[in-house]
This record gives structure tokens, sequence and C-alpha cells, in this order.
């Protein structure tokens, strides 16, 4: 924790200092610098001194130590206002934002960096893919950004050129989903700077880093002192940055097309500055045309339309005529230093733009997704005092005025009115109020930047000098601003030149030289056509401008300074309206030493920054403050007087019994609307206590809802089970209602409803309606049985029996046809004689004869059949009918037919000595089967008197037999041709043939 720092570090608040005095401040900030603790708090502001030297206080196991702890639990640290930041932007669902301001070399850069990399670490900890996506972009948009935007000057190795302000998206989990980045005032004149100490980074990263063989692609050579814009320009460093660069824009998403074209854009930059033009008196030309070509290819364009755009000015005249119209050699220079600072800008323009299309929040629906909140990250270039200041360090110096002016108005002002408004005692602390120089650049008709405007849109030759006078004459009064003409004694100035302003930060002496010139921004029109008629498409997006025809009169543009304090006056308005936090950077001396302090220099820093102030209104006053219905809301179940709700006479008494309860009656104020609370360890607590409460109230909310669900399912059941019931019963009824219906006249049909379709049941009915079915065939089969003679029942039971035996698989079995039964009726009287008394001479009285047939078998012997009640007789009819074998119906076990229409039939017995029977075709009733009518008597004969079942099987064309106990096939074939059958020999006896069998 903060206070366990021993005493040797240092106060690590200012607040704590013993007396509020400059001197005691700038002794506990060097003692600090000189310890190694670089950060200090004033309140909830981090006070950061620039180290000048790699510190091991930024990795992994810091991050840890802050993620979620609260301001004095840890030594003061970037990490810790950023954390506070992203609590508040989560807890109270609020925009944050994080102001990093300081003069130039200060470390605001690498600031900015640190709380990025913290805000990624502490986010997205279910490691999605696509939060994970959004933070790498956002991550490397700052490396590519810092590559563009940058230079090295005399102060600052690293100089942010350009002011950048981040918003970061974050859903309502607390991950990110997007962002924007606005980006303020590229300083374009480093572009072209012969500066020996300043140069744009990126030029040497790309000389030094490229490949040989992008290099030569861009007809480029790897050195920097053979290019007119980067000489003295180099870096150790020029080849790792160079691939961090272009590593970053592959990952955030730039195309490999894209990739090149910036490079290539880059390129012709470098070859623009090398261009060189001589005059004859008469016209300029341009000494050999290798730069030229060089440049067409790189933007890809004409190389007469690049080389008339440097030499030439295409104007229209008043009456519509178009003429081309010489440029002198020192118009030539100004173009082709005008056209290398707008194809940077132009190019900075379209990345950032490209990467706000990226990282955007799209489609995004508060309602699904909860409150969108955002954190932003102002990194933006320092106060800056040179010994030459021009139109750049005035805007750079006008947005830090303005800057100021917001930290004085939401830390010192708004602060001190609202303990007024709210009835707080209070002493009032005074400060310096910088509205006065704020007023002086941006007043409408008597600022600056109106002057200078004024003297821009001026008909005829105006001059800086002619600007200076007007600036003289119409702030000759405004006790911040002076010239050599109002102040003659003051030699410091020149006449004509100087002007300065006393700045929060101190006078700043301007060099009016090139003012209006830059506040133009003059770039002549033929460039922009030639860009837009490129063939790249990455150039023709960034000219749209360029598609106006010459003759075409458009709207003069606002001019630069009006442009930037357009854009400073939003960025202001966007900082406003959300809750700050702020990180003031000092720079501890100009040499860039780890270890020197340099005491004035950082006196003046804290001076004009406000600091001193800031530190006793910050002791004075109260770090915390809510209205009353906020704080109890998000409170009161700390307090058992307050939870769920509170029968007081007002929030604030119940604000007031959660103070009490808790003891914290010293440490608050109390205002008209608003609760105040000193010290942010008071806070601490009752945030412990919540989050300790939080689980409790979670599961106790998480048991009367499921309870609520549960009963709402169960009535939602029940309801649905009363509907199925219904739906079920009518379902039914409607069933019955339906067979009703068709089924009411089936006793008078011809075929007793035979043809009427069943209704489809309902699923309840299926078991139902199968036993109606058969209970309805039943009844048909009993109204057809009933009208049958009892002379054909016999028959009926036997087909019925032959059809369950047979199950379809014979395909004629002789049902068509009538079964006569007693087939003695058609032999001849003397042979039924015979026949009966061949039976009586073997002691058997002849049964109710069921089926006798006589067998023919052409050549063969012929054989009857006799089949009673009680045995099966093979007779030969030769001999008066004598019986060859007598075979009793116990001992039948089984029997085969054939699938065919022969009429072969096996008789298996229990014996094992099975007969083989072919029934006659021919001579009694010709072309007749006689194969079901055998089959259907046996079976009904065992189903009725034998109470038993005999197995009949339907085989091929081989039966299986046993004759004699050995095991025997016999085959049917037929030969074609033959008109009776024959017998052949086979392994097992015979094999025998029938004419006509399949």
């Amino acid at each position: 924790m903060a206070e366990l720092e021993g005493l040797e570090f240092g106060k690590s608040d200012f607040v704590l200092l013993d007396e509020v005095t400059m001197e005691q401040f700038m002794e506990n900030l060097k003692l600090r610098f000189e310890k190694g603790r670089i950060y200090t708090y004033i309140g909830e502001v981090v006070v950061s001194v620039n180290p000048y030297r790699q510190m091991d206080i930024f990795g992994k196991d810091t991050i840890d130590a802050y993620r979620g702890r609260e301001l004095y639990e840890n030594p003061p640290h970037l990490y810790a206002v950023s954390d506070a930041a992203y609590k508040a932007m989560k807890r109270r669902a609020k925009d944050t934002c994080i102001v990093i301001s300081g003069e130039s070399g200060a470390g605001k850069t690498e600031a900015s960096k640190y709380i990025m990399q913290y805000i990624a670490a502490i986010t997205n900890p279910s490691q999605r893919a696509e939060v994970e996506s959004v933070k790498n972009v956002l991550l490397k948009s700052n490396c590519v950004l810092e590559a563009f935007g940058n230079a090295k000057t005399n102060r600052n190795d690293n100089s942010s050129r350009f002011g950048k302000y981040m918003d970061i998206n974050f859903n309502f989990n607390g991950d990110p989903t997007g962002g924007h980045i606005n980006n303020y005032l590229l300083e374009k004149i480093k572009i072209i700077s012969r500066s020996p100490v300043t140069w744009n980074l990126l030029f040497s990263q790309l000389l030094r880093g490229g490949t040989d063989e992008m290099l030569a692609s861009f007809h480029l050579q790897n050195d920097p002192a053979l290019y007119l814009y980067t000489r003295e320009g180099t870096s150790n460093n020029d080849r790792s940055n160079h691939k961090a660069v272009k590593s970053a824009l592959e990952v955030i998403g730039f195309s490999p097309e894209e990739i090149t074209s910036i490079y290539q854009i880059l390129a012709s930059i470098l070859h623009l500055g090398n261009l060189q033009f001589e005059s004859d008196g008469e016209s300029v030309q341009i000494p050999g045309l290798d730069a030229v070509s060089h440049i067409s290819k790189l933007t890809a364009t004409e190389p007469e339309s690049v080389r008339k755009s440097l030499l030439y000015r295409t104007v229209a005249t008043g009456g519509g005529e178009v003429i081309e119209k010489g440029h002198t050699e020192k118009d030539a220079c100004f173009g082709r230093d005008a056209f290398a600072k707008a194809l940077y800008e132009r190019l900075f323009g379209w990345i950032v733009s490209r990467i706000n299309g990226i990282i955007e929040v799209k489609d995004y629906n508060p309602v699904l997704h909860g409150k969108n909140t955002v954190i932003g990250v102002l990194d933006i270039y320092g106060f800056e005092i040179f010994d030459n200041n021009s139109f750049e360090q005035f805007c750079i110096n006008y947005c830090n005025e303005k800057l100021q002016q917001l930290f004085i108005e939401l830390i010192l002002q708004q602060e001190q009115d609202e303990y007024q408004r709210e009835g707080i005692t209070w002493q009032h602390i005074d400060y310096f109020n910088n509205q006065i120089i704020v007023d002086l650049v941006e007043q409408p008709h008597k600022g600056i930047t109106s002057i200078l405007d004024e003297a821009c849109l001026t008909v005829g030759k105006v001059t800086d000098t002619v600007c200076l006078d007007s600036m003289d004459t119409k702030l000759a009064q405004h006790p911040h601003y002076t010239s050599r003409k109002l102040n003659p004694s003051d030699k410091t100035m020149e006449f004509q030149k100087h002007f300065r302003i006393r700045h929060y930060a101190g006078d700043v002496t301007y060099s009016v030289e090139g003012f209006l010139d830059k506040n133009k921004d003059l770039l002549f029109q033929d460039f922009k056509r030639l860009m837009y008629n490129s063939s790249n498409p990455v150039l023709k997006e960034m000219w749209p401008d360029g598609q106006l025809s010459i003759t075409e009169v458009t709207k003069r543009p606002l001019t630069a300074a009006t442009l930037f304090k357009n854009s400073i006056v939003a960025l202001v308005d966007k900082l406003a309206c959300k809750e700050p936090y702020y990180v003031r950077c000092i720079k501890p001396n100009e040499v860039k030493s780890p270890v020197l302090f340099d005491d004035a220099r950082c006196q003046h820093q804290v001076a004009y920054l406000g600091l001193l102030e800031n530190v006793m209104v910050r002791r004075a006053g109260f770090a915390y403050r809510q209205p009353y219905a906020r704080f109890l809301q998000r409170y009161k179940m700390t307090c058992e007087y307050t939870w769920p709700n509170h029968l007081m006479a007002s929030d604030r008494d119940a604000v007031e019994a959660i103070i009490t309860q808790h003891g914290f009656q010293d440490d608050v104020a109390y205002g008209h609307t608003k609760l105040f609370v000193r010290t942010p360890r008071s806070l601490f607590t009752l945030e412990q206590e919540r989050a300790a409460l939080i689980p409790i109230l979670v599961l106790f909310l998480q048991k009367i809802w499921r309870g609520a669900l549960a009963r709402l399912r169960c009535r939602r059941m029940r309801a649905i089970y009363a509907i199925m019931g219904c739906y079920k019963r009518y379902k039914v009824k409607a069933h019955f209602w339906e067979v009703e219906r068709r089924f009411s006249a089936v006793r008078t049909m011809p075929d007793y409803g035979k043809s009427v379709e069943w209704p489809a049941p309902p699923a309840a009915l299926a078991q139902f309606h199968n036993i109606t079915t058969t209970l309805h065939r039943r009844w048909w089969a009993r109204q057809i049985v009933k009208n049958i003679p009892p002379s054909d029942m016999m028959e009926v039971r036997a087909k019925v029996a032959a059809l369950t035996a047979l199950s379809g698989e014979r395909k004629d079995w002789g049902v068509g046809r009538a079964w006569e039964r007693d087939y003695l009726s058609n032999v001849r009287k003397g042979e039924i004689l015979i026949l009966y008394f061949c039976l009586w001479d073997h002691c058997f009285l002849p049964e109710r004869v069921l089926l006798s047939q006589v067998n023919r078998f052409n050549k063969s012997t012929d054989r009857a059949l006799l089949l009673t009640e009680k045995s099966v007789y093979k007779l030969d009819p030769k001999k008066q009918y004598k019986v060859l074998k007598r075979l009793p119906l116990d001992s039948v076990t089984g029997l085969s037919v054939t699938s065919g229409v022969d009429q072969m039939v096996a008789l298996h017995t229990s014996p094992q000595d099975d007969v083989l029977l072919c029934l006659q075709r021919g001579e009694l009733c010709p072309n007749q089967d006689r194969v079901g009518e055998l089959v259907g008597a046996l079976v009904d004969h065992f189903a009725r008197i034998r109470k038993a079942q005999l197995p009949v099987k339907v085989c091929g064309s081989a039966l299986q037999l046993h004759m004699r106990g050995k095991p025997k096939s016999v085959t049917v074939e037929t030969k074609p041709g033959q008109g009776a059958a024959d017998f052949k020999k086979s392994r097992d006896g015979f094999i025998l043939l029938v004419p006509g069998a399949n």
C-alpha cells in the first residue's frame, strides 16, 4: 500500500504534505525522482516525471498487483489511474477519459502506451476471439500512428507531431468492442524540414529497414543522406521499427496491396524532395527526368502529367477560358514542398480513417447489448517554446491553453463552485484562470485566429507584416499580447517580425514569417486532379476533391487555424462530458539525463500546470461526491434500515443512517443534494462491504426468480395439459363421430363395409383402432360365413387352413375351384365295391372319406391315394385297389410342397420313412391343382381333431426327405418336349420329373 512506502521515498500523495508550499512540493518531487519513484498522486491526479530510462515497473506482475485495487492500496502508478477510470466506467456505466498533458519530452506518448497496455491486459478474461482482435487492433494502431505521426526533435526522440484522442468502446461486460481515433493538426512542416535534429521517423525506417528488393522497386537507396528530406536523420532501431510497423499494419487489417501503396507514396515524397528546378530567364525546367519518371511510376500517373503539374498552373479566366501559367523557380519549389506535405497529410488521414473503419463499433443495439460506455485517452503535443516559434507552435500552445482551461474548470473552478452551491463550508482558493488567453486566440472578430483569417481573405497583396500590423492595432490593449512595435524597448523581438503571447506556461515569442501561407495551406488544384486520376485506388480515394473540373467554382475552404480551432473546441466539449482522470507529465531536464533534476525548470512546469493549486483544492475538498439518490441506490444494502427500501422522510436521512452505521460521520459533509466523502478509504470500505453482500443478494434474487420461473412454468404446464386433455378428448370424440358416420350403413352394403376407408386415428387411439379394425374384420367374416351352407363349411375351413399354411408362397393352390372332397363318387361302382372289400380284407372298416384321388403317372405304375380321418392309404387301382401301404395320421409330423405348379408333396413321418407323392392333374379333373386341397384337408384335420398344428414347408425346386432313415434330396426338373414323367436315378434313390412343373 502507498502509505507503507518508507519516509525515505517522500510522500506518495502531495495532499499529505505538512505544508502546501512550492518549496515542500519541489522537495518531495525531487526526492521521489532521485529514489526512482516517478509517480506521485494529487488525489486522483497522477504527476509523472520522465525518468529517461527503462524501469522495471510495467510487467505482468505489476498489472496483476493493480488490477481491481483502489488508488491508495498500492504505490502511485499509471496503472492505478487506468484501473480507477475503468472501474468508474464499469460500475456506474459512465463515460470516462484520461487526459495526458505536459510539455514536449515529458513522457506523454509513453504514458498513453502503458495505459492502453493495462486496459488491454485486464479485459476479456474469457479470451473471446473477437475481443482479442479488437484489442490487437487498438494496440497495433498506436504503433502505426506513432511511426507516421512522430518525429525526432532537439527535445524529444519520439515527439508527437499530431494530437491523438482515442475513444475505446466497452460493452456491459467491460470488454472492448471497438474504438475511434481523432487526429489533430499533423505538423506537416516536419516532412520537409532541413533541420539536422528534426526529421520524420518513418522515412528513416523505410530507408534503413527496407529490404534491398523493396528499395530497388521504389528506386531508393538505403542512405538517408542522399535525400533532401532525410539528411542527418538516422536511428539505431530503424530496421526493427520498420518490421514492427509493417507487422502492425498486417495485424490491423491492411491488405498487402494497401501496404505497398503506403510505401510507394512515402517513396514518391522522398523523390519529390530531390527534384531540382532550373530557370533560363523565361521558363523553369527540371534537369533530368529520372525523378519525374520514378514519381510517375510510384503514383501510377503519366510522366508528362507529373512534369506539367510541377512546372505549370492551370487556371480559368473569368470568361471561362483555361490557360496554363508557368511557375517561377520559387513557386515551383513551393509547389513541390506543398505537394509533398499534402501527400503525407492525406496518407496519414487515410490511415486513420482506415483504422477507424476497422475498429469502429457497427450495428450496436443498446437494447440487446446494454449501454456502450467509453474510455477516452488523449495524447496530444505538449507546450513548446523554441528559439524560433512559428505557426505550428502557435496552434500547439493554443491547444494546451484549451486543455489547461478544461483542467482549471473541472478541477479547480467547478469543484469550488460546487462546494458553494451545495452549502459546504469552504475557503476559496485563488488560481490563474487562462480563459483570457484562450479568448485572445479564438474570440470572434478580435482573436488572432480571426485576424489571420481576415488577412487570408483580403483581396490584394497581404503579407505577414501587414497581418502583424493588424494584430498590433486590434490587440494593443490586451495584457497578454505584445510586439516590438507596442514595446519598442524590448530588443528580444524584431520589428515587423515578432509578437509575444504571455501563456500560462510562460512567454512565447512567435515569428510571423510564413503565418499566412501556412494558414491558407494552399495546394494547386493541378496536384489534386493529378492524384485523383491515378490508377492506384488508394491514392484516388485520398483525393476526392480532385474530381472538380478547372472551371468549376468552389467555396473557399476553411483556413488551417479555423479548422484546428474547431476541432479543439469539439475535443474539449467531448472531454467535458466525461469523468476526467489526469496524468500531468513533467520534464526533469533538457538534456534527457536520468539523474539530473533541474529545479528551476521543474518548478516552472509545476507552476504553469497549476499543480500547487490542485493540491490545495484537493486537500481542502472531498475526494468523492454523489447525489443522495445514487449513493443510496448503490450502498443501501449495507444498512439494515435502508434495505430493501427505507421508510425515512428523505433520501438524505437514509444516507445519513448508512454513514452513521459505518462510523464515517467525521469524514463526510452533507450538501443540499449531494454527499461529500473526504477520503477514498471510507468509500473503499463501503465498496468492500457491498462486494461481500452482492453474492448473497444475487443468490437470494436468483432463488426468488427461479421460484417465480418454476411457478410460471408449472402454471403454464398445467394449462398446457388442460388444453391437451381437452384437445385429446375432442380428437377421440371426433374420431368416434367419423367412424360412426362412415360405418353407419355397413349392414346394408354388399361388402359389409370392407371397401370403407378407416379414418386415421389420433395417437391415443392407435391400439383401440387396431382392436376396432380387427373386430370389424371378424364381424365382416361372420357376416360372410353365416351365409355359407353347412355343407360347404368343411370346404371353407380347408381353404382357410391352406391359405394360412401356404401364406401366399405358392402361386397356384386351387383356391378358385370347388373342392369336392369325396372323389369316390367319380369312380366306377365296381371299383368302389372292390375298394371297400380291400379295406375290409385288411380288417379296417372304412372311416369317413376326406379326400381320394387317382394318380395316373403315364407309363409309370398307377397308384391311388385314400385319406381318411385316421390313416393315409396308398392303393393299387389296377389290382382292385389293393392296399399297398397304410400310414397312420398320428405318425405324420409335417408336410413339404414346392413353390411351383408341380404336384409334388412329401409327407414327413415319425419313423423317418417319408412318402413322396405326385398328384394327378389330368384324367378326372384336368389342369387342376390338387396340392392346396390336400394341404388344407390335413391342416384342418390336425387343427380340429388333433388340436395340433401340422408344419407345412414350401420349398423351391428341391425337397429334403428321409427315406428309411437316410436323408435324400429330390429335385424337380422339366425336360422340354416330354409328355410324361420319367424317373432318374440319383444318389438317394431317384429323381421324379413331372411334366409342366416350374
